[in-house]
């Protein structure tokens, strides 16, 4: 973590306390989130980010910001201050009043916290164990990014003791739904698929856009549900998301993958386009 970080309309240092226990969104888990690439300067993709987190704060009953413009001055003096122009951003909105516990004086419905760190180097790609039962796709809350994060948490840190970068999440019928934070892929040919949000998946901004935005000519990005059958029989199989864009999957626990295909490669390099692209285009606005 950077130096700085927000707290509603201050920039902080990191060590100042600024939080109560008596906020409820602190003790319970009762808030939304979202990880971000600053990119030269510029938020990638903030609307996206931006809408995703309003419905999930709806769907959670978290008071959130009205306008976008709003949250997204208060992340860009906080890229500005940390220096932070290539970085990764984590922005969370904590509901501060409800329950038993409500703690006295609190001034706001809600908090907005949120800071910058370094990007990370995912290396050439992940190994991936695999956890049945680990997504109720029929939940109302399938797919919600918010706060209550100790499980993935807990599924991550289980993964790397065995040996494993992340984990392959099944949902209540064996469909694969994703993995702890990040979407997963198969190419078939020069079909491309994902599971589909009703296998209770997150809908991650880099999965929406290689279903709706970046183009390869050739190439069809489309969902259907998928098997640990379809990832053994797949050329290829990938993650994605904010901070990782695409990375090969390299082994999944109990089945052989092939990685004999070029699909990856070439919506790696759409992808950084439109990356590109859209910071040249909100740099220059």
């Amino acid at each position: 973590m950077h130096r700085y970080i927000l707290h509603n309309d201050s920039i902080c240092d990191a060590d100042e306390k600024v939080l109560s226990a008596g906020q409820v969104g602190f003790l319970n888990g009762w808030g939304v989130f979202t990880t971000i690439r600053v990119a030269r300067g510029v938020l990638f993709e903030f609307e996206r980010h931006f809408a995703r987190m309003k419905r999930d704060a709806q769907l959670m009953r978290v008071p959130f910001p009205g306008e976008p413009e709003w949250l997204e001055q208060r992340l860009l003096r906080l890229v500005e201050r940390n220096g932070a122009s290539d970085a990764t951003l984590r922005v969370v909105v904590v509901r501060n009043r409800g329950g038993l516990f409500e703690g006295p004086n609190l001034k706001f419905d809600f908090d907005v916290i949120a800071f910058t760190t370094g990007l990370k180097n995912w290396g050439s790609g992940v190994r991936l164990g695999v956890i049945p039962q680990a997504r109720h796709a029929g939940s109302r809350f399938a797919g919600v990014k918010f706060t209550s994060w100790a499980m993935n948490l807990t599924f991550h840190e289980e993964a790397q003791e065995r040996g494993f970068d992340e984990v392959v999440l099944l949902n209540e019928r064996g469909e694969v739904s994703e993995c702890t934070s990040a979407n997963i892929f198969v190419a078939e040919g020069r079909n491309v698929w994902t599971p589909p949000l009703d296998s209770g998946c997150l809908p991650g901004i880099t999965r929406d856009l290689l279903l709706s935005d970046v183009r390869v000519p050739g190439i069809q990005v489309d969902e259907k549900a998928l098997t640990l059958g379809d990832l053994e029989a797949a050329d290829e199989v990938f993650i994605t998301s904010t901070t990782r864009d695409l990375l090969p999957v390299l082994h999944v626990e109990g089945i052989r993958i092939r990685r004999q295909g070029n699909c990856r490669d070439a919506l790696q390099a759409a992808f950084s386009q439109h990356v590109d692209d859209y910071v040249c285009s909100r740099a220059s606005a």
